[in-house]
């Protein structure tokens, strides 16, 4: 039963938002309450009593200006006495500045708890660390054209951010509301650290009796932590029976270095592997094919071994989008990258999503309106096995994911491109309507 901390006699209902699919995904598994994602950027109606919706504001790559206006938009719609939690990238990346303020405008206060204790990120004296390295001395933002923040403080780039100690969130927890409190009357934004989902249980359950007008923002860490606070259980299947089995299409559209080792495990296991050149997919003109096994798993990833030129990456993931939705026949899909989720489902018209579990953390299984299986996965998650392990979560017994891939080892010297990995060379790309699946 989903209870009401803040004292209202009905339980409460969550509006979450995030700025990317993925994300959104990982944040309608972690709250484990009833309700939907939709794909926004504004809700089309709001969750009964009980139940939470997440919505995809898709802001992740947006100027920062419209990014600040959409998330305005969306917390317009929130109603009275929904609770509020902002889904923000655990590396702190996307536009969390702008948004932040966006999101803060008619706010009684704003919690912001950035850790992810699951993946290996904490938060100590208001500085992200990944597996106790501060973020701006890790690599994980070398995809980014600007260098990773110092910290939260940094990341939000406003003056109003508290640093909440550890001690202070190890605290009672009378004496961690009331601390809050004062930095909320004092106009200020509290950062709690974190280290455990232990102390982001603490952070929200001392943050929700600060009244309605209180918002949470952090990761699914926190999304978490809100779910158990408010009674959370498993997320409920959808109602009505389960299409038959579609061929299962990976679509790897992120370019992590673990993503190689993923596509390794799978094509060593007997998946088919189509790398189609970045440079035909971010051109006009008609979709390109590839073929798609019928009875099997197919891969379909970026040749980027030339390099993508500079601007052309969204037209990149548009195009692999585009291809994707040229399949002649529905498939079921696993996506990775939360920019190439949203394209591949907007260019195949889904609007919706309906949870139904987690595969292993960040890899959400759905449903579509229509029966479509769809597993979402941000790109920097998961070890060499997981996308072995999720094709094996949606086809047990398969020939090509056979036994228990709960713990499969790596191979990190695959090369997309080399023998595991088939790149197809521009010549051989068909850009006209594909014919049958193969």
């Amino acid at each position: 039963m989903v209870s009401n901390p803040r004292g209202g006699r009905e339980p409460c209902r969550v509006l979450a938002l995030a700025d990317d699919l993925s994300g959104a995904a990982e944040t309608a598994a972690a709250l484990r309450l009833p309700g939907r994602i939709d794909l926004g950027p504004a809700p089309v109606d709001l969750p009964a009593p009980g139940e939470a919706l997440v919505l995809d504001l898709d802001t992740r790559r947006l100027p920062a200006a419209e990014a600040a206006r959409i998330v305005r938009e969306a917390v317009r719609g929130a109603g009275v006495g929904t609770v509020l939690i902002k889904k923000t990238d655990s590396l702190l990346r996307g536009n969390l500045a702008a948004e932040a303020a966006a999101y803060a405008e008619g706010a009684g206060g704003l919690v912001i708890a950035s850790a992810l204790p699951v993946a290996g990120r904490t938060v100590r004296d208001g500085v992200v660390h990944l597996r106790g390295t501060p973020l701006h001395a890790t690599d994980a933002w070398r995809a980014e054209s600007l260098p990773a923040p110092t910290s939260v403080a940094a990341a939000l780039g406003d003056p109003r951010t508290a640093v909440v100690p550890l001690d202070a969130v190890r605290s009672s927890r009378r004496e961690l509301t009331g601390r809050l409190r004062d930095l909320v009357a004092a106009g200020l934004w509290p950062v709690p650290d974190a280290e455990t989902d232990a102390d982001l249980d603490a952070v929200v359950a001392a943050a929700l009796p600060l009244g309605p007008d209180i918002r949470l923002m952090g990761t699914g860490g926190l999304a978490a932590a809100l779910g158990r606070v408010l009674g959370g259980a498993d997320i409920p299947s959808p109602r009505g029976p389960l299409r038959p089995l579609r061929p299962l299409l990976v679509v790897v559209g992120t370019a992590e270095p673990t993503a190689v080792a993923q596509i390794a495990q799978l094509t060593g296991a007997g998946a088919r592997h189509t790398a189609l050149p970045a440079a035909l997919l971010a051109e006009p003109g008609p979709p390109l094919s590839f073929p798609v096994d019928a009875d099997g798993i197919t891969v379909v990833s970026v040749d980027n071994s030339p390099g993508i030129l500079a601007g052309s990456a969204r037209r990149v993931v548009a195009g692999l989008a585009r291809a994707v939705a040229a399949v002649p026949h529905p498939v079921d899909l696993v996506l990775t990258g939360g920019e190439t989720a949203r394209h591949v489902l907007d260019a195949l018209g889904v609007t919706r999503l309906h949870p139904v579990g987690q595969i292993h953390h960040g890899a959400v299984h759905c449903r579509t309106d229509d029966g479509r299986r769809v597993v979402t996965r941000p790109g920097s998650y998961g070890d060499p096995g997981s996308l072995l392990r999720i094709a094996h979560a949606l086809r047990p017994g398969h020939p090509a994911v056979p036994g228990d891939h709960s713990a499969v080892p790596g191979d990190h010297h695959a090369v997309v491109g080399g023998a595991s990995a088939a790149s197809v060379p521009p010549s051989s790309v068909s850009s006209a309507p594909q014919g049958e699946v193969q």
